[in-house]
């Protein structure tokens, strides 16, 4: 499987009304930074990966690996982009390839497909599928996609599209583990090893969750929810979430594979926290089970990039999208120290670093994120997409 964005003027009359005025204008200037009004119109960073990394044909590009890798997380990501920024056509163009390239051709309502995870350069120089073992977060986001253009555009296709892919997710990549309930396997195959079940804290967005329990009526999706959550909360001892973790005799322990590590994925973990629905009972209990990440950036001023999640030690600095990440992370928190902190980071993204070609994991974390805390989107509490264009720009 994958491995891997104010002038002040105060008229004081008196003392009383001078410490009035200078509150509201700080806590004005405190809103402002953590909970933006909408962004309308044209959405430049989309614009810019969209021209790096989407070909003609739909195709999204991870440049940075030596087979030119597409992966189905790049094609779900990339449609959810698409939706986000209201452009129609490159979630056309994004879905075709997936249908035809990941999938085989059979990717339609009557007879869906999982796409294939991994796609590139194959070792004699022909293009092709190089890992078909599917990956169920980019099927969960494909689906959710789906399901969500098929709302917001009026789309019928879409929703029969979503609804077919989600049966297939929850009849091929959906266990249950013994005294605990539904849990989503990575992929259908690989991840069940005599008594032990592999499992990927990251791959599980709780709005992706809410939505599909709420588009569908019914399946696993509202249990799933619950049970992340007590994942999330078991593998995070000291507030930092691990990559991978797994299930054996009746509870989550360290990954016998990768260990105790939280890197990569992991960081997706805190990204999909952020992004919850402030009312959605599970929101609060999730963020304080990973607020080791924003303790620790405000300790040292970086997020580590590796944190060996048993006992907290973090070693190197994360990347771009690391900040991407953690912006609604730190937005849903209050943590506005930290929030500026990856609002001055993120500025990089669109300004460019001397000498580097852009990297796609940086940018696509950093449109979850700048897109999230500019508010060109937001997810409200039964799961359905809010984007800008939709709302306050409509």
């Amino acid at each position: 499987m994958k491995q891997p964005s104010r002038s002040r003027r105060v008229l004081a009359a008196s003392r009383f009304a001078c410490g009035v005025a200078l509150a509201v204008a700080a806590l004005g200037a405190q809103a402002a930074q953590t909970t933006p009004g909408a962004t309308c119109g044209d959405w430049p960073s989309y614009r810019s990966f969209v021209a790096r990394f989407v070909q003609p044909d739909g195709r999204v590009i991870d440049y940075a690996t030596a087979v030119q890798q597409t992966t189905s997380e790049g094609q779900s990501y990339g449609m959810f982009f698409a939706l986000v920024a209201n452009d129609r056509a490159t979630f056309d163009r994004l879905l075709a390839w997936t249908r035809l390239n990941l999938a085989g051709g059979q990717f339609d309502a009557g007879n869906m497909h999982l796409p294939a995870w991994q796609w590139g350069r194959k070792p004699d120089g022909s293009w092709g599928v190089l890992d078909p073992n599917p990956a169920s977060d980019a099927d969960l986001w494909i689906a959710y996609d789906l399901l969500q253009a098929g709302r917001l555009w009026n789309a019928p296709d879409y929703t029969a599209l979503g609804t077919a892919l989600a049966a297939q997710i929850e009849k091929r990549e959906m266990t249950d583990l013994a005294g605990l309930g539904p849990m989503l396997l990575p992929g259908p195959q690989g991840f069940v090893n005599g008594g032990v079940t592999r499992v990927n804290p990251s791959y599980l967005p709780l709005p992706l969750l809410r939505g599909l329990a709420h588009d569908l009526h019914t399946g696993p999706w509202t249990a799933l929810a619950q049970n992340t959550l007590k994942m999330v909360m078991a593998t995070s001892p000291r507030g930092f979430a691990p990559d991978w973790a797994a299930w054996h005799q009746g509870q989550f322990v360290v990954d016998p594979k990768t260990g105790d590590l939280g890197s990569y994925d992991a960081i997706r973990v805190y990204l999909w926290a952020g992004l919850t629905a402030s009312a959605d009972p599970l929101a609060k209990p999730w963020l304080d089970a990973v607020r080791g990440m924003s303790e620790r950036v405000a300790q040292t001023g970086v997020p580590p990039e590796k944190v060996a999640v048993t006992t907290g030690v973090g070693t190197g600095e994360g990347p771009l999208s690391y900040w991407g990440a953690l912006a609604p992370y730190f937005a849903a928190l209050g943590d506005t120290k930290s929030l500026a902190l990856a609002r001055t980071h993120l500025a990089a993204l669109d300004d460019g670093l001397p000498g580097r070609e852009p990297v796609y994991y940086d940018r696509v974390l950093g449109l979850f994120g700048t897109g999230a805390i500019d508010g060109r989107y937001r997810f409200d509490v039964d799961g359905q997409l809010i984007p800008s264009w939709k709302g306050a720009c409509e």
